[in-house]
């Protein structure tokens, strides 16, 4: 898709063309959807201008070679005789749109440690990589670098040396993940954080009174002798049933992500609570797809011990996403997957003044305002509980100003550009 934007005028030297070897959605998960974001960024695909030979934005001209490979979550990282021929297939595109447009530079998304992905890398920068004078990794998973210093076998770390090594410019999404991309030797390295753009632009008029006015009551609640009944809620903004917080856990069901540590954690909390004797309530409602079918049948039995304060929702499309955002009234985030990042539904949840609860694992914490109340120790459900009960009075405010001081999309664009553009 062609998206047209005014080209950045503060940029007035030749444009940059770009050859991107990346999937994008679907499967939708943060990398496929960053990779999605830069390409309508930089104008989409070149191929696709209307009308033909527009201004480049930022100075970047993309085409788009789509290396989507799997066909849902439980695809990915899978090895089948199928996918060889698709990459075979796609690397003979980007060769062809070398030669056919003049393109020097390749843009490449690395795999993280697994040795399927890892091996589909060797393939695609084996055929790819002598076409083209620069080489550009983007290192949206983490874990590489360090898998192949202390788990490869020594010809898989040679290899890896050989065809993903001294590349031109590694580009990473935090000081976090600059170390591991920095393992295989780049010429250069830079930290371009993921930006998105403002899923909720009027959030001051749509989102922050109900949820300013919901703190404001649990905050007296918490505080409140036992039995306290629930006072009114100045003009109705704090909507129905203001003393249950809804919690929200929004990202792959599974229990690397901290499903189970997330549903243990808010069940220690409601046992605080109704030993406190108030009013307060949590429910915790589960959004996205399983992708094991172990850790599915694990969530029903869960689900069918706690009744009605576990809600599943299944996958949400993104206006259904979205409303689920703007009622909750805190984000959790235990997640302790290897290969997590930056995570872009982190970043969500701050843009909408969610507070968030998450655990101090990979860049997460960088993402977070300085001190901020909502971190814990991974696999560490009573301090959830802990975290989820000293955040039930926290509007989100500060949350939200982290996201717009830090994680909105002009600003990424133009940093990532900016680093890209380094290469000449």
């Amino acid at each position: 898709m062609r998206v047209d934007f005014p080209p950045d005028p503060a940029y007035k030297g030749p444009a940059m063309k770009l050859l991107v070897f990346a999937h994008t959605p679907p499967p939708t998960h943060g990398q496929s959807l960053m990779v999605q974001l830069m390409i309508e960024g930089f104008g989409g695909d070149a191929r696709q201008a209307t009308p033909p030979d527009p201004p480049p934005r930022f100075g970047i001209e993309c085409y788009h070679v789509n290396a989507r490979l799997s066909q849902g979550f439980d695809d990915i990282g899978s090895m089948r005789p199928g996918k060889v021929w698709r990459v075979l297939a796609l690397a003979a595109q980007a060769v062809t749109l070398r030669l056919r447009y003049g393109i020097r530079v390749l843009y490449y998304v690395p795999s993280p440690p697994k040795r399927a992905s890892l091996y589909r890398d060797w393939l695609v920068l084996g055929l790819c990589r002598p076409w083209f004078g620069r080489l550009v990794l983007h290192w949206h998973a983490v874990g590489l670098g360090e898998w192949l210093e202390h788990e490869a076998q020594p010809w898989e770390r040679a290899l890896s040396r050989w065809l993903l090594g001294r590349a031109d410019l590694s580009l990473a999404v935090s000081e976090f993940s600059r170390a591991d991309a920095e393992r295989l030797s780049p010429r250069r390295t830079s930290v371009v954080l993921n930006g998105l753009p403002d899923p909720c632009p009027d959030y001051e008029q749509s989102v922050a009174p109900r949820r300013t006015a919901r703190a404001d009551l649990r905050r007296r609640l918490f505080a409140a002798e036992a039995g306290s009944a629930v006072p009114a809620s100045p003009n109705g903004l704090a909507g129905p049933d203001p003393a249950t917080a809804r919690v929200l856990y929004m990202t792959h069901c599974r229990r690397e992500k901290g499903l189970f540590d997330a549903i243990e954690g808010v069940r220690l909390a409601r046992e605080t609570l109704a030993r406190r004797g108030t009013p307060l309530n949590l429910v915790l409602r589960v959004a996205g797809d399983f992708p094991s079918e172990t850790d599915r049948q694990e969530f029903a039995r869960c689900q069918a011990e706690a009744g009605d304060w576990l809600q599943s929702l299944g996958f949400l499309d993104t206006p259904a996403k979205q409303q689920e955002q703007a009622q909750a009234d805190l984000f959790l985030f235990p997640s302790y997957y290897p290969t997590e990042s930056l995570s872009v539904a982190v970043l969500e949840a701050m843009a909408y003044g969610l507070p968030v609860v998450a655990t101090r694992w990979r860049a997460t914490p960088e993402a977070l305002p300085a001190g901020y109340d909502g971190l814990v120790d991974p696999r560490q459900p009573d301090q959830i509980a802990a975290a989820l009960l000293k955040l039930l009075g926290d509007d989100g405010r500060s949350v939200r100003l982290e996201y717009c001081r830090r994680f909105t999309i002009e600003p990424h664009w133009q940093s990532l550009a900016a680093a890209l553009r380094t290469l000449g």
